[in-house]
């Protein structure tokens, strides 16, 4: 199967500073979000956040490139996980601004 890499902007009113901090303060709780456990590692160059989840076998990269506005996320579906993108873009749109306000 071939993975699928999806897209999205997430708009805020935190500013870049307000918006790395909210980031950076949550991130460490996605893995409690994931049925059947995972693993998240991540790292900061400059204003992206590069970080991958690991879940049930296969490995997620995510990168968030964090503007005064607005977050960009490119999240990396692999092989069967890219049957879903359309359903994790949609629920990303939704709930990304919520996680971020």
């Amino acid at each position: 199967m071939i993975s699928q890499t999806i897209s999205v902007d997430l708009p805020h009113q935190l500013g870049r500073e307000g918006a790395r901090a909210r980031i950076e303060s949550k991130i460490g709780r996605l893995a409690d979000k994931i049925p059947g456990g995972a693993t998240v590692e991540h790292r900061w160059e400059g204003d992206s956040c590069h970080f991958t989840v690991v879940a049930m076998g296969q490995t997620v990269a995510s990168r968030l490139d964090v503007a005064e506005a607005h977050v960009h996320a490119e999240i990396a579906l692999p092989g069967m996980l890219a049957l879903f993108a359309g359903k994790v873009r949609e629920l990303l749109a939704k709930e990304g601004p919520r996680l971020l306000g």
